[in-house]
């Protein structure tokens, strides 16, 4: 029975795939699913994409289980690795969100930010401004703030999933929480202005319209 293996560990449940058992392949689907999926929805915003990519990562999982290395790295490490390449192949097929991806690394100073913007934003409940701040970032640096502060894994199971140094991924989300706190407050002075214009229309309502409206 599936709910057998419900306590066993992720590193068993790969193990079990690579045996040819859909038993483990069910339950790992069951019990990682939603982790893929987020991961996939923060990189891309898109639903549809996220659910598409959560299906290819364990058909992806079937095919590769065998060349799983348990210790090396977390299997939820693992997933999310083959989850970034996924989203990666579909935004390369998505010139409307590559074009989000142009600044480079090397494209002047950022001012002096808060550690954590993300977490300072999320006090005042500000999750859709924080959403198109984090997809208008350019994708390696989308990768490490949706990893590190959004997904909250450790620095080393990032690196294992991105395939790069710690000190990479350091570097990347330092220079990544810059860069999302200065788009946060462009997109926050972007509302200010349309709120300050919203009002200034409707104190140029004539005050018989406004009875009228009342």
């Amino acid at each position: 029975m599936t709910d057998d293996l419900e306590p066993t560990s992720d590193d068993i449940l790969i193990a079990g795939v690579a045996a040819g058992r859909p038993e483990a392949l069910t339950t790992l689907f069951r019990r990682r699913q939603a982790d893929v999926y987020r991961f996939a929805l923060h990189m891309s915003g898109t639903p549809a994409l996220a659910d598409d990519v959560t299906q290819d990562v364990f058909l992806i999982v079937m095919r590769e289980a065998p060349r799983y290395q348990a210790g090396r790295s977390s299997v939820a490490a693992w997933l999310r690795g083959i989850a970034r390449n996924c989203v990666r192949q579909r935004l390369d097929r998505d010139a409307r969100l590559d074009s989000l991806a142009a600044t480079s690394e090397d494209d002047g100073v950022l001012p002096a930010v808060q550690p954590d913007p993300l977490g300072e934003l999320s006090r005042v409940e500000r999750i859709a401004m924080v959403r198109r701040a984090v997809l208008a970032l350019p994708i390696r640096y989308r990768e490490v703030v949706v990893l590190c502060d959004l997904e909250e894994l450790t620095y080393a199971d990032a690196a294992d999933a991105l395939e790069c140094a710690i000190g990479t991924i350091r570097s990347r989300l330092h220079r990544a929480r810059a860069m999302l706190a200065t788009r946060l407050v462009a997109l926050q002075a972007e509302e200010e202005r349309r709120g300050t214009n919203t009002r200034d229309r409707s104190s140029n309502v004539p005050v018989t319209q406004k009875r009228c409206m009342a």
